[in-house]
């Protein structure tokens, strides 16, 4: 039954609000972007009480999915009061306050807008969206139609995008760890910018993410700060220091110290150079400190590489058919290496290269004076695209056209002077990936076109397929195409400033003076340098030299040759080069690169497998990992995807070496089976053998993991929480070649998806199409990786790639014999123990044997308690993702997490028992729930932290109809500095959840309650987080089923700290009869039934203070 708005209650806890100190207010509600009227009422009772800024979901971004659109609404009532208070005090210091006068600021989707419309959530990214209109104006050809890539590299940071001709918005994004929903242009940033500290950990050069930021700043800047890349790149001479003013020190007013970033990097060459003295010996060659500054520059530059590439390669693009514009104070040292290291033939550099995108002293950043005045309207739709609906979505662009032109004219345009963009925000049924479209045939037409002219629907189908398949390499031609919001953009045309064209001159270009500058020799060479004022049409600069800018510093490396444009912008022209030479022996410098390239790699095939998958489970919860192994099957590099699957995939592959004989290219294997290094058997392993020519063996391995919704077994989803044995859980599959000599064997892993069906009481796969789709997705994400490893392949030889793949796990595992060293001093002994206990009671014991000297361990499981006539048994390989899982979070500091992280770890699992079943025993519940567990006892024996919730909480319902699956979240444990986090996931899982709106859009139920589960984190010195409560109403009958731990053993407390809150499942009978489910239940619900699932806490650290 629902219950109406309590507007009393409403007003008295609003005005509660008000009187703690409060004056600005989000509001809101679910499904408020269709039905807006209960958040205008309760805006309405907010401004009656005297709240001075009020902000409403619906109005701030009138678009579906209620968590994005909540966190706009928040951080739109944060920003726009500061906002609107430095506009008034901006027009305080103008006549009449600028009454009359039409001032304008840039927005993040790159337009301007009226001051008075000027609000938080549409400014976040003004600033680089200004550059990125700054570099489309200047850099994009339109007849030639080549693209761009922007790099704007600054202080703390730097940010790419690609201009093809029509600007590129994103209307979801995450800044800052907020999602903000609003049009913004699609720039991607990287902490690498010139102010990123450089440090040299555990024998790596490591650049950020941390920033010195302005104050204390680097090394030079005279305020004790710490080495960043500014000091790399003053060191080695691609810094004129002379050519800075007198604005640094404590009282700024004195020059860059350029002894002070020498002795610096002197100090940390020592360093250095003592750390490989007493890791090689004798063997090693010591590093100058140009060595190790442009150690650091090259290090720097393959960071701002990756985004790059994630912007092009991940969508289809091919890097080297771009230009690089090339902007922002420090962009300018390091265009040339980016270009190079990307195959990228040409840099344009703007005369105002260095103010495109923000104001810089007097003068107004020439992306901003060049921007144009655009108004949007949006309306949500949720219509299915087809030939009923051409009239009513035609007739809304025609409305929204109206209202936007008008908004404009208002503002002085004309007609002539205004072109309209129409969109339709669209998306496949049963998907949760929508792409905003409009056709390039309706891309900035006259308004009388849309008000005007016929209907043009049928051109979105077409325009929608096509970026489809570009993007994610297939179509779904069974399934409908959902409208979810129809979109106009209105642009007010502006003058763009006059550019002046550059003239020639007599006689040639005259250095002004010449410069000591380390180049790849890393020996200082004199360098001519050149003013930027100073060059006319037609002169040519040949590297190596250097180009001065007013605001910016150009190199222009060895074998690059600088020509002026008659525009007078700068266009740099990459020759070959002279290639380093890298040799098989380990390169401290190199090592970071090539950790760089592996983790590239392994994250354009993760994206990938989220572009081409079809499913929910990977396209949007994002429950898959990809990884890259040596020859021998030990992992390589492993994208930040899902951590139970971490140690686990890598058994996966070195199954298969040991199994399968006679692979040839072009065959693909598959397998999900326990035994076979599974986690549980609806995460299936694609594995692909990497060939090259002459080489009869696998060079190396490629795989992906991801979730299906269902393989098969006793219940939807293949999650059943009582199940028994192996087989009533869905189709186990040990080996089989997926694609053989290039064919995809759809009829074999068909017959193997449906063979559960011959159990008594077994289904096969309930959602056959979908899995064989994503298990083709997986196969695609594979070659991606292929194709990228033989890229690497080629610019580097297989001897030095496999080299680096054997020494990348070799630093790895230094820091871990480091971590053990550490932690056997700390905690004062060798030995450390925990026990921990199932709600069954089974016992998960753990002796951990370091031995000091070494900096080995000995983990030993002797006494966990014997297989369980159920489904907690965990596989044995997920007992290692367990442990390199929390070795890796103990280093505390960002390492490649490889198979070296286990190199110096043995282990003792006993056979039978419940971390290593036999083969016929149900797992699925061990992947989920014991796994979670066995983390819990390493972090606890190690002291590191208390108790997380230690469980998935992992929720499925269906019918024959449809199916559902989710994990919920709960509390983390507190540690030695730190309070628990409050409802996220910990550990063993990272999943997203289903946003309500979306859920309740989708499925049959309501989500009446999802909220934190106050007070049920435990106490202590730190506190642990508090867990959850979800509670759904159902709408239509179901079979409901819930998989979960911590009901029966709280998470404990240590040190003193508290133990967290039991989890509990209620099952609420309509007539409010509860029932508690305990830990595992399999239910079937009917209508107005509801379930409430409160998840456990987190345990505190410490004993609580007495207040």
């Amino acid at each position: 039954e629902e219950v109406p708005l309590d507007f009393h209650r409403l007003q008295n806890e609003l005005q509660s609000v008000y009187d703690s100190g409060l004056r600005s207010l989000a509001i809101v509600l679910m499904h408020s972007y269709l039905h807006a009227q209960h958040e205008e009422a309760v805006a309405e009772i907010a401004r009656n009480i005297g709240f001075e800024h009020v902000s409403l979901s619906s109005q701030v971004m009138q678009m579906s999915r209620i968590v994005p659109r909540g966190y706009t609404a928040c951080a739109d009532a944060y920003l726009t009061p500061c906002i609107k208070r430095y506009i008034q005090s901006f027009a305080t210091g103008f006549k009449d306050n600028l009454k009359d006068v039409n001032v304008l600021f840039m927005q993040s989707d790159g337009g301007l807008t009226p001051m008075e419309t000027f609000v938080g959530s549409r400014a976040i990214v003004s600033g680089p969206a200004g550059g990125v209109v700054g570099y489309a104006l200047t850099a994009y050809d339109h007849e030639t139609q080549q693209p761009v890539i922007g790099f704007d590299m600054g202080g703390t940071s730097t940010d790419v995008s690609r201009f093809g001709g029509v600007y590129e918005h994103v209307f979801e994004t995450v800044i800052g760890g907020i999602m903000i929903q609003a049009p913004q242009m699609d720039i991607q940033t990287v902490a690498s910018g010139g102010g990123s500290r450089c440090f040299f950990r555990s024998g790596r050069f490591v650049v950020g993410p941390d920033s010195v930021g302005s104050a204390p700043g680097p090394v030079c800047y005279r305020k004790n700060g710490h080495l960043a890349i500014t000091d790399a790149n003053l060191v080695t001479g691609r810094i004129i220091a002379e050519d800075f003013p007198n604005i640094f020190g404590p009282n700024f007013d004195e020059p860059l110290d350029v002894d002070a970033s020498h002795k610096a990097f002197e100090e940390l060459t020592k360093e250095i150079n003592d750390y490989l003295q007493h890791t090689r010996g004798d063997s090693f060659q010591s590093l100058t400190k140009y060595e190790v500054a442009l150690g650091f520059i090259r290090v720097a530059n393959e960071a701002m590489c990756r985004p790059i590439r994630s912007l092009t390669q991940a969508k289809g693009h091919n890097i080297s058919s771009h230009i690089l514009a090339c902007f922002g104070g420090a962009g300018g040292q390091h265009a040339c290496s980016i270009a190079r290291s990307l195959g990228m033939a040409r840099i344009h550099v703007s005369k105002y290269s260095g103010i495109l995108s923000g104001v810089t002293h007097q003068e107004l950043a020439y992306g901003l004076a060049a921007a144009d005045v655009v108004h949007e309207e949006q309306q949500p739709c949720a219509e299915i695209y087809s030939e009923t609906s051409d009239a009513s979505l035609w007739k809304s662009f025609q409305q929204l056209t109206k209202k936007a032109v008008h908004v404009l004219q208002q503002q002085g345009f004309t007609s002539k002077n205004i072109v309209v963009e129409i969109f339709l925000n669209m998306r496949y049924h049963k998907t949760d990936f929508a792409m905003m479209i409009c056709p390039s045939q309706l891309s900035r037409v006259k308004p009388e076109e849309v008000l005007q002219g016929s209907s043009k629907i049928f051109l979105f189908r077409d325009a929608f397929e096509d970026r489809y398949r570009r993007e994610f390499s297939y179509t779904i031609s069974d399934r409908d195409i959902i409208v979810d919001d129809i979109r106009v953009r209105a642009t007010g045309l502006t003058c763009h400033p006059n550019i002046i064209h550059a003239t020639g001159r007599e006689g040639p270009l005259q250095p002004r003076k010449f410069h000591p500058v380390v180049f790849d020799d890393a020996k200082p060479a004199s360098t001519p340098i050149f003013n930027f004022e100073d060059m006319h049409l037609g002169d040519q600069v040949s590297g190596p030299a250097i180009i001065c800018a007013n605001t910016s510093t150009i190199l222009v490396e060895p074998d690059c040759t600088a020509n002026l444009l008659s525009s007078g912008d700068l266009e740099i022209v990459i020759g070959e080069g002279k290639p380093r030479e890298i040799t098989t022996d380990l390169d401290v410098i190199h090592l970071s690169v090539f950790q760089h390239r592996f983790m590239t790699i392994a994250e354009q095939m993760g994206r990938a497998l989220q572009h081409t998958a079809i499913s929910t489970n990977i396209k949007e919860r994002l429950d898959f990992s990809c990884a890259i192994f040596s020859p021998d099957g030990n992992l390589v590099a492993n994208a930040p995807h899902i951590p139970v699957h971490l140690g686990a995939m890598s058994e996966a592959v070195r199954y298969q070496i040991a199994h399968v004989n006679n692979l040839q290219p072009g065959d693909v294997l598959v397998s999900n089976h326990p035994a076979a290094g599974g986690s549980h058997l609806p995460d299936i392993t694609v594995i692909t053998p990497v060939f090259r020519h002459g080489v009869p063996e696998p060079l190396f391995w490629v795989a992906s993991r991801g979730h299906h919704a269902d393989i098969g077994g006793i219940t939807p989803g293949s999650m059943p929480p009582n199940s028994h044995r192996l087989m009533e859980e869905g189709a186990a599959i040990k080996s089989f070649k997926l694609v053989c000599n290039g064919e995809f064997q759809e009829e074999g892993i068909t017959a193997l998806l449906l063979e559960p069906a011959k159990y008594p009481g077994s289904s096969g796969s309930r959602n056959l199409m979908e899995c064989i789709a994503d298990l083709r997705a997986q196969v695609a994400a594979n070659a991606r990786g292929i194709t990228l490893m033989n890229e690497l392949l080629d610019e580097h030889g297989t001897d030095v790639v496999v080299a680096y793949m054997n020494h990348i796990q070799e630093n790895a595992e230094l820091s871990v014999r480091h971590l053990l060293k550490q932690m056997a001093k700390e905690n004062n002994t060798n030995v450390l123990e925990c026990v921990d206990y199932l709600d069954d009671g089974t016992p998960i014991c753990l002796k951990v044997t370091i031995d000091q000297g070494k900096g080995s361990a000995h983990f030993d499981f002797s006494g966990t308690g014997c297989q369980v006539f159920g489904n907690l048994n965990t596989p044995r390989a997920v007992v290692f993702s367990g442990i390199i899982y929390c070795l890796r979070c103990m280093v505390g500091h960002d390492i490649p997490l490889n198979q070296g992280c286990l190199s110096p770890v043995t282990t003792e699992i006993p056979y039978g028992s419940v971390l290593w079943p036999d083969d016929d025993a149900a797992v699925v519940g061990g992947n989920v729930l014991t796994s979670q567990r066995i983390c819990d006892v390493v972090l606890k024996a190690f002291r590191a932290c208390a108790d997380s919730s230690g469980c998935m909480n992992n929720l499925t319902f269906g019918n024959e109809k449809l199916g559902y699956y989710e994990t919920i979240g709960g509390g983390s444990g507190a540690g030695p500095d730190w309070h628990g986090r409050s409802g996220v996931h910990t550990h063993m899982t990272n999943t997203r959840i289903t946003d309500p709106e979306v859920l309740e859009r989708r499925y049959p139920v309501v989500v009446e309650a999802f909220h934190l589960r106050s007070n049920s984190g435990g106490s202590g010195e730190f506190r642990g987080g508090d867990g959850l409560v979800r509670q759904l109403r159902f709408l239509a009958p179901l079979k409901v089923s819930i998989l979960s731990e911590r009901r029966s053993f709280a998470p404990q407390g240590i040190l003193g700290g508290h133990n967290g809150e039991r989890g509990r499942n209620l099952l609420i009978r309509k007539g409010e009869r509860y029932i508690n489910l305990g830990a595992k239940a399999s239910v079937d619900v009917s209508v107005g039934d509801r379930l409430r699932i409160e998840t456990p806490g987190g345990g505190g650290y410490g004993l609580p203070n007495c207040d």
